[in-house]
C-alpha cells in the first residue's frame, strides 16, 4: 500500500476540523444550542436549600416597614411590642393600646439613649490601629450581639414576664438564647406594668392601625404554608442611557423583568423586591405605572451579592421561606442555588429575552441567546467548583 504524502495526511485533518468547526458555529447560530444548555443548566444545578441557613427566614412574617437588625435591642423590644398588642387586641382590651404604645416609646427613647452613651464611650477609647480585636475574633459567629438595658426594678418581678414565647410568631428560633430570653422577658413586663404619667398618654395615632394591621397580617401569615411565596424578587439586568444620551434608564434586560413583575403581582399582591445597583430606577420605572415596591436592596454588583443582600434585607423584614424569583431563563439556575444557600427557596418566573429565537436557521438573534447560554454556563461551573468571585459578605 503506498504511503501518502503527509502533506495530503495534512489537508484532510485541516478539512475535517473546519468542517467540524463550521457545523458547530451552525449550531451555535441555531436556536438548538442554547435550549440545550439551558435545559441541562435546569436539570443538573442543585437548588435544595441549606437549612441551617433557612432558619434565618423561619419567622415567616414579612413586612414591608420593620427595619431593625435581627437579634438587636430593639429588634427585640419591637418584638415584645408586638406580643403585648396582640394580646390586647384578643382579650379585647383595646382602651390599653394607646397606654403599650406610650410605654413602647419611652423603652426605643431609652435604648436609643443608651446606644448613643455606648457610641461616646467608644469614640472616647483610643484605638490600636494594628491590635486584633481579640473578643470579637474568639467570640462564636453565630452568636447575635445583644445590647443590655437597665429597665424599671419592678419589672423584674412580674411573673408574667417569665413565659418564653415559644410559639410566638415574632421570635426567630437563631435568635432564642438565654441572653436574649431574659432581655425579652424584661421588656414584655415593661410594656405591661411601666406606670405612665398623665402627660405621655398621647391619643391613638395612625402608627398604632400600622401596628394593628401588621400583627393581624402575621396571624393570618402563620397559617400559610412555607412553600408558598411571600414576596417577588426582580434581579436587575443593568441601565442604558435613554434617547436624549443624557438620563440613565433600564436597559432592555431590566424593563422586560419589570414588565413581568406588573404582570404578576397584579395575580398575587405581594411586596416586590428590587435588588441591583438599578434598584431606584426600577422602583421608579414601576410607580410610574402605578405600582409601589418598598423593599429595594440597592448595594449588590453581581448575581452572588443580590442573592446575599436579598436574603439579610428579607430576613430583617421579618423573613420570607419562599419567594417568586423574576429574570431570565439563563440566569434563573444560577440564581436559584444561590438563593437556596441562602437559605431562601425560589418559584422561578422567567421573563422573556430582547431578542426571540427564531425558527432552525442561523441567525444572529439565536447567537444572542447562545452568548448568554454560555456566560451563565461557565458562571455556574465558576461558582460550583471554585465559589463566587468578588462577593462581599454584607452590603
Amino acid at each position: 500500500m503506498t504511503k501518502q504524502h503527509w502533506m495530503i495526511r495534512s489537508v484532510r485533518v485541516m478539512t475535517i476540523f473546519f468542517v467540524l468547526l463550521g457545523c458547530f458555529i451552525v449550531f451555535w447560530y441555531s436556536p438548538f444550542y442554547s435550549n440545550i444548555v439551558v435545559r441541562a443548566l435546569n436539570a443538573l444545578v442543585p437548588v435544595e436549600v441549606d437549612q441551617v441557613a433557612a432558619q434565618s427566614q423561619q419567622m415567616a412574617a414579612l413586612s414591608e416597614s420593620e427595619g431593625l437588625e435581627p437579634g438587636s435591642a430593639a429588634w427585640i423590644a419591637r418584638q415584645a411590642y408586638l406580643r403585648v398588642m396582640e394580646e390586647a387586641i384578643h382579650s379585647a382590651n383595646t382602651q390599653d393600646l394607646t397606654l403599650i404604645q406610650a410605654r413602647y416609646k419611652l423603652l426605643k427613647a431609652e435604648l436609643e439613649e443608651q446606644q448613643l452613651e455606648e457610641s461616646d464611650k467608644k469614640e472616647e477609647k483610643p484605638q490600636i490601629p494594628l491590635l486584633p480585636k481579640y473578643e470579637e475574633s474568639n467570640s462564636p459567629a453565630s452568636e447575635p450581639k445583644t445590647q443590655k438595658v437597665a429597665l424599671d426594678k419592678n419589672a423584674d418581678d412580674e411573673s408574667g414576664a417569665s413565659e418564653v414565647l415559644q410559639d410566638s410568631p415574632f421570635l426567630l428560633n437563631q435568635y432564642d438564647t438565654e441572653e436574649n430570653k431574659a432581655l425579652m422577658d424584661k421588656f414584655l413586663a415593661f410594656l405591661r406594668t411601666h406606670p405612665i404619667k398623665e402627660e405621655n398618654k398621647e391619643a391613638i395615632d395612625k402608627e398604632i392601625y400600622q401596628d394593628i394591621a401588621l400583627i393581624q397580617n402575621q396571624s393570618n401569615e402563620k397559617k400559610k404554608s412555607n412553600s408558598e411565596p411571600y414576596a417577588i424578587v426582580i434581579l436587575g439586568g443593568g441601565l442604558t442611557l435613554a434617547e436624549n444620551k443624557s438620563d440613565i434608564v433600564v436597559n432592555d434586560y431590566t424593563r422586560l423583568r419589570l414588565e413581568k413583575t406588573l404582570e404578576i403581582e397584579k395575580q398575587t399582591r405581594l411586596p416586590i423586591v428590587l435588588s441591583g445597583v438599578e434598584a431606584s430606577y426600577m422602583q421608579a420605572w414601576l410607580k410610574e405605572r402605578g405600582v409601589e415596591a418598598k423593599l429595594l436592596e440597592d448595594r449588590s454588583m453581581n448575581t452572588c451579592e443580590n442573592t446575599r443582600f436579598s436574603s439579610l434585607l428579607l430576613q430583617k423584614k421579618g423573613g420570607a421561606p419562599t419567594v417568586l424569583l423574576i429574570t431570565d431563563r439563563y440566569h434563573m439556575p444560577r440564581t436559584r442555588r444561590l438563593f437556596a444557600l441562602n437559605g431562601i427557596e425560589t418559584i422561578p418566573v422567567e421573563a422573556p429575552m430582547p431578542t426571540q429565537l427564531t425558527p432552525w436557521q442561523p441567525s444572529k438573534s439565536n447567537y444572542d441567546h447562545s452568548r448568554r447560554a454560555n456566560y451563565e454556563m461557565l458562571a455556574t461551573i465558576r461558582d460550583v467548583l471554585f465559589g463566587s468571585s468578588g462577593c462581599r459578605e454584607v452590603p
